[in-house]
């Protein structure tokens, strides 16, 4: 994939508004790792391979566990969260998804008892934001940066009856 366009360089002052946002939902005082598994899940569900990528080395240079990132998209099925993060996990969704979803009442309601409402607007301007930089990262055809260790020098063949060879990575 070829990125389209370097938008920080295009547009400063206009990136610089929607790092200042970023700077103020994410300084509001929501834990790091809840703001972490937010942009990870909503990263997820937009397809963002670049923001995916940034926020699992972020994740796990913070100390999340892997089992957590890994089980991340079925969140709800794994007991690796807490009662909060499973509400805002929701949330996340619901806001990330509103076009089907439309932000249902019991998705809000369950917030009540895990957040106040300065950490509910705080929460859902993470997601409003993480969802603009998917969107921008997307659109404009941001590539992760592959470091030497993401890239395997050979994937082995799995086709059932194949004969055991090793094919080569296609270089970048």
């Amino acid at each position: 994939m070829t990125p389209r366009l370097e938008y920080f360089a295009a547009a400063p002052k206009l990136m610089q508004a929607m790092l200042n946002l970023e700077k103020v939902a994410t300084g509001s005082g929501l834990e790091p790792g809840l703001i972490g598994l937010v942009k990870m899940r909503a990263s997820q569900i937009n397809g963002c391979a670049f923001c995916l990528d940034m926020h699992s080395r972020e994740a796990r240079r913070r100390g999340e566990t892997e089992a957590r990132l890994y089980l991340l998209n079925a969140w709800r099925e794994a007991p690796h969260y807490t009662p909060r993060e499973r509400v805002a996990l929701a949330w996340t969704e619901a806001l990330t998804l509103v076009d089907r979803s439309q932000a249902p009442d019991a998705d809000y309601a369950a917030l009540a008892p895990h957040f106040t409402e300065a950490e509910r607007v705080a929460l859902s301007l993470v997601i409003v934001t993480i969802n603009g930089w998917n969107r921008l990262a997307i659109g404009f055809r941001s590539v992760p940066p592959l470091a030497p260790d993401t890239v395997p020098e050979a994937v082995p063949d799995t086709v059932p009856g194949a004969a055991s060879r090793a094919t080569p990575v296609a270089a970048a």
